[in-house]
């Protein structure tokens, strides 16, 4: 099942408030910017930063790009 729209549209990473990638047929949310992968179980996006795994180097680079591409900037300062 699809995610709603609605809902896509406000969620953002807990870690740092990245924006969310849906991967449908994996069925996790994917934080552009930190790569933390958030599962998705029974249609409810686990949104818990103990629950959420990391991507491998390369996925985290192609991320990175693709917020770097979109003009996406970290909420927080170093």
């Amino acid at each position: 099942m699809t995610l709603d729209a609605q809902l896509l549209e406000i969620l953002v990473c807990p870690n740092d408030r990245g924006d969310l990638d849906y991967r449908e047929t994996e069925l996790v949310l994917v934080c552009t910017t930190c790569g933390y992968r958030y599962p998705i179980r029974d249609d409810i996006p686990v949104m818990l930063i103990d629950e959420a795994t990391t991507v491998s180097d390369d996925e985290a680079a192609r991320l990175q790009k693709k917020a770097d591409d979109a003009g996406l900037q970290p909420t927080w300062e170093a």
